[in-house]
């Protein structure tokens, strides 16, 4: 049903001059009339980069070998036009730095229609202007043959406009990438081994970079998820999938060894996996230092760790550590008897109303406590 809907989303679309697929990428949309291979054009262009924008030299002189111009008229245009669509000048030099040939584009036929598209469907101005600096490659892409069939595709797929925006946010690149070739085949794949619509649709929602690798490079993930015993109709097994694809075969090895120096078994890291795999995903040094915080400084077994991974993937400024100090000012004071993991877990509220707000004589002092431990955290 996926397949049909999502092919129907990609193909119903097709222009009278050209009757290939909608997602055929058209050659770079930006002007080139404006470009010269001058030394002297390529010193204006970096000069101006320096002063107008804020470049460093040395990335002035990388953008003027791609983009050069001879009077200001034509970039101080582009500049004035992010700037009313809501830009702040650091989004708009990250912009230019990663994409310097949208100093030379048409505003009007270019840039101003793909704005208006986001706006329409609902995203405000500092969300489009978060999206397009992150990624000003979308601005590149035709609107009619790339970026609406590929937002259609995910309103399809996922059954809602917001829903589809909330994907795009994750990684913009669902709007540039030929979905034919790299999506549908890895959805099919996933529909052939039995993985529920459901679950492939909220890993797309959640995690839309999963579906985005070459279909060769996740039948491998989705193999050695099923040697490692993942069941496909568990919501796990698509998580794992999204994991292991950017885990090469030594970073996996590696987080293998972080968690043997603190006692795991590899049946217990594998196990830890299983549960929650995005335990793996984790950083050596994100590990390394929750891992330390609560073995070392808070004195928990690393066993019970293993039983509760999704830990691992908390932030430990944030979370673990303030709320770690926290406990253990509960624990001298007596206002609670032994310390849970769980208490990680809870959401903000949770939290302040089982640990601050229920010890309603000392709430005050308690919170001002907590504050000060995320105060310190953060500092």
């Amino acid at each position: 049903m996926i397949h049909f809907l999502c092919k129907t989303a990609i193909h119903g679309r097709r222009t009278a001059a050209n009757s290939s697929c909608v997602l055929h990428i058209t050659p770079s949309l930006f002007s080139s009339r404006f470009i010269s291979t001058t030394s002297n054009e390529q010193s204006f262009t970096a000069s101006y980069l320096v002063k107008n924008l804020g470049f460093s030299p040395e990335s002035a002189l990388s953008a003027s070998k791609h983009v050069q111009f001879e009077t200001p008229d034509k970039p101080d245009s582009v500049v004035a036009f992010f700037q009313s669509q809501g830009f702040s000048q650091t989004q708009i030099t990250k912009l230019i730095e990663k994409q310097p040939l949208v100093l030379v584009s048409d505003i009007e036929k270019t840039l101003l229609p793909k704005l208006e598209f986001f706006q329409s469907k609902g995203v405000s101005r500092p969300e489009i202007a978060k999206i397009v600096s992150g990624y000003p490659f979308v601005l590149k892409r035709s609107l009619e043959e790339n970026i609406i069939p590929n937002f259609d595709f995910c309103s399809n797929l996922l059954e809602s406009d917001e829903k589809a925006i909330d994907c795009i946010k994750r990684d913009v690149g669902v709007l540039t990438i030929g979905l034919d070739v790299y999506v549908l085949p890895n959805i099919n794949l996933l529909e052939e081994i039995g993985v529920p619509e459901s679950n492939i649709k909220a890993v797309f929602h959640q995690h839309p970079r999963t579906l985005l690798m070459s279909p060769d490079r996740f039948k491998e993930a989705v193999e050695k998820v099923k040697n490692l015993g993942f069941d496909p109709l568990k919501s796990n097994f698509v998580q794992a999938v999204s994991g292991l694809r950017g885990l090469s075969t030594s970073t996996w090895e590696r987080k293998f060894d972080v968690y043997k120096k603190y006692g795991w078994s590899k049946e217990e890291t594998l196990q830890a996996f299983q549960r929650h795999p995005w335990c793996m995903m984790a950083s050596e040094n994100k590990i390394i230092g929750i891992m330390d915080f609560l073995v070392n400084i808070m004195g928990i077994n690393s066993a019970a760790i293993a039983r509760r991974p999704s830990i691992l993937t908390l932030s430990l400024e944030k979370r673990i550590i303030p709320r770690g100090l926290f406990m253990q000012v509960l624990l001298s004071k007596s206002l609670i008897k032994e310390f849970r993991l769980s208490a990680f877990e809870s959401s903000e509220k949770k939290f302040l109303n089982r640990y601050v707000n229920s010890f309603e004589e000392k709430a005050a002092e308690l919170l001002k406590i907590y504050q000060g431990k995320l105060d310190f955290s953060s500092s």
